[in-house]
């Protein structure tokens, strides 16, 4: 008699376990390997999970067994180095691992669609030969440290100024990579820069390269990871969920930007694609590149405590110089729609001069509030602590966090006068502005309004390249690792916003903006300057960053992080509770921070208390701070607390989310 085997899964459901169910009949569960796809019956749905193994006991009664409905696969999908990085995920975020399995596969995938591979019909490019750079010393060094590190693991921080050719040390190090049979995974923070990316590697390396980013359909997102995981896509380069790329022999990992926000998962399953790529790339014993002119805290003290090797590229490659800063004391100089006279008239000198002008304002739309002359009353959301912002084209006042619009009023809502005004600034104000003040000039606005449709972005990055003369407004998109050889000059509109805010990340994260967006201005023969407007041009942070740059900056948010034991010192996670009721989000939250009490010599907790946004989109927002000194402490806890949590009695009423590692706090 044949023994009785079960096929256990991982399905995309919440529920932190694994499910057993029957094999189909007929099948022959001999051929079954891990990381295949099951089609199974769940509740009153059929849902696709991931085969975890084949096993010959289960401890759920035969008779409350189903029999799954079909096996999808006839290799798996979910390959064996990426099967091992969602299982460390899973447990390290403490998120499903059915719901982690899911996400790293294409759409298409997790709706039960055929892995079919089509290999390309075309050529690789003809290489253009672009000019290959010649590279200084610390740029040879730092290939050729990348290089020897082939077939084994090591973390390398490629530390290199704005414009020091961190690029072109990623280009040299990769041909030799391709050149020995294996690939490369190129991680970048934003969609903006793929395109450039794209282009650079295409022009040095005739070679399939792939995309895999959130602007494709869903049917070349599938191409394209199965282009990789074939072996024809040589290079792949992506946003962070490209981490989870299955590759046929991967090589080397880049992560462009390692600092960015933009690597962290805020939703959902709250992962770190950089902190991925390090673990993927310790288990395939391969180097792993983290690359940025402002290296986040975290990697500074990694490389400080030699975790990772330190290469250091401190001056801008060939004749480009790095730019020189100029702090604007608003306080002291008359400023009219938020830009000074300093700043005004260094515009004109540099157009003058046939230049480009970049001015940097992180606030979209026209104005952020709108309000009535009479009374004060300011229009607000009406499911966020957040006032609309005023967008004038088309005309409407939108909420950026919950994106609820509405008309624009024409009398108060509080006294009934025909008074209302838009007050302050925003990128559509100030291109206004601009446009009055300088008629003859091209300008160029890149922010998400301005970039909606596709192709929207490339199309105004391709007119920047074909007009010498012109100004550019925008957001941080066009402050990100943006190649505009024309700009000399950059001007900051306001550089305060990080320097007093309640996130202690807040001052780390200005100093990176900052520097990132400075380092537009000056990156070819012409020399660069920065225009910084501040209220508070005496601030230690800002003189410092100014002054000596970044490296001695980023040391004294280290101490300051040390004195105050707070990251990258200790560890944090964050219970996120939201609610229609704020007393059901604090109940719940009290009842975790009960249920720490044993924990308390290893822990501190801090709150329950409102997050900076109190409500959003209807529901009372609330967090639990867990603050430890030691990660196994922290992860101890999480582990024994989080099977209790559905069992608490506020616990139906609440949507909560934990984050490990949090960015925002």
């Amino acid at each position: 008699m044949l023994k009785q085997t079960f096929l256990r899964l991982a399905l995309p459901t919440p529920l932190r376990r694994l499910f057993d169910y029957l094999p189909p009949q007929l099948l022959d569960v001999k051929a079954l390997l891990p990381g295949m796809r099951v089609r199974v019956p769940f509740q009153s749905r059929t849902l696709v999970g991931v085969l975890m193994e084949v096993v010959s006991e289960t401890s759920i009664p035969y008779e409350k067994l189903k029999t799954a409905l079909e096996v999808l696969d006839e290799r798996p999908v979910v390959m064996p180095d990426v099967f091992q990085l969602c299982q460390w995920a899973a447990a390290y975020y403490h998120y499903s691992l059915g719901e982690v399995l899911a996400g790293a596969l294409p759409t298409l995938l997790r709706k039960g669609a055929a892995a079919t591979f089509k290999p390309s019909v075309e050529t690789p490019p003809v290489l253009s030969e672009e000019p290959v750079l010649c590279m200084n010393t610390p740029q040879q060094q730092a290939v050729a440290a990348i290089c020897e590190s082939q077939g084994h693991y090591q973390t390398f921080l490629l530390d290199g100024v704005t414009g020091s050719g961190k690029t072109e040390v990623y280009l040299r190090a990769m041909a030799a990579f391709l050149q020995a049979g294996q690939q490369v995974l190129v991680l970048v923070p934003e969609i903006s820069l793929t395109p450039q990316t794209i282009a650079r590697f295409q022009s040095r390396f005739p070679v399939v390269i792939a995309a895999l980013h959130s602007s494709l359909t869903e049917k070349q997102r599938l191409q394209a990871w199965l282009k990789a995981r074939e072996g024809e896509a040589k290079i792949v380069i992506g946003t962070r969920s490209a981490i989870f790329t299955p590759f046929a022999n991967l090589g080397l990992i880049i992560v462009d930007e390692e600092h960015d926000g933009s690597f962290k998962q805020q939703d959902r399953f709250r992962y770190h694609a950089r902190d991925l790529a390090i673990m993927r790339a310790n288990a395939l014993q391969l180097p792993v590149v983290l690359g940025s002119a402002t290296p986040s805290l975290e990697t500074l003290l990694n490389a400080e405590r030699e975790r990772y090797r330190y290469l250091a590229l401190p001056e801008r490659a060939g004749v480009a110089e790095l730019p020189r800063f100029q702090v604007v004391d608003v306080g002291q100089t008359v400023v009219e729609e938020g830009l000074s006279d300093t700043l005004l008239q260094a515009i004109s000198d540099h157009l003058a001069a046939n230049n480009q002008v970049m001015l940097f304002l992180n606030r979209r739309g026209f104005s952020p509030v709108y309000y009535c002359t009479e009374c004060a009353w300011i229009v607000e959301c009406k499911r966020c602590d957040a006032r609309m912002v005023y967008h004038k084209t088309p005309p409407r006042l939108q909420c950026h966090h919950c994106d609820a619009r509405m008309q624009v009023p024409v009398k108060c809502g509080a006294c009934h006068a025909s008074a209302m005004q838009p007050v302050g600034l925003g990128t559509q104000r100030l291109e206004q502005v601009l446009a009055r003040r300088f008629p003859d000039v091209p300008l160029i606005r890149v922010d998400r309004d301005s970039t909606r449709q596709k192709g929207a972005l490339q199309d105004l990055l391709d007119q920047i390249h074909r007009e010498p003369r012109a100004i550019l407004l925008g957001t941080q998109m066009l402050a990100k690792g943006h190649h505009f050889p024309q700009v000399t000059l950059v001007g900051v509109l306001d550089a305060d916003s990080g320097l007093f805010s309640a996130d202690f990340r807040a001052a780390e994260q200005m100093g990176q903006l900052l520097l990132q967006v400075s380092g537009r201005a000056g990156r070819a023969e012409k020399p660069g300057v920065v225009f910084i407007q501040t209220r508070h041009p005496e601030h230690p942070l800002l003189q410092l960053l100014t002054g000596q740059g970044y490296q001695p900056f980023a040391r004294k948010l280290l101490a300051e992080r040390a004195h105050a034991w707070l990251p990258p010192y200790t560890y944090f996670a964050v219970f996120r509770a939201e609610a229609y009721s704020q007393s059901a989000a604090d109940i719940f939250l009290t009842n975790i921070r009960a249920l720490s009490r044993p924990y308390q010599s290893a822990l501190s907790v801090l709150g329950p208390v409102p997050a900076l946004l109190a409500k959003r989109k209807g529901l009372h927002c609330l967090n639990l701070l867990i603050k430890a000194k030691k990660r196994s402490h922290l992860q101890q806890f999480l582990g024994a607390v989080l099977p209790q949590l559905d069992k608490l009695p506020a616990a139906p009423a609440v949507k909560w989310v934990l984050d490990v590692d949090p960015v925002e706090v």
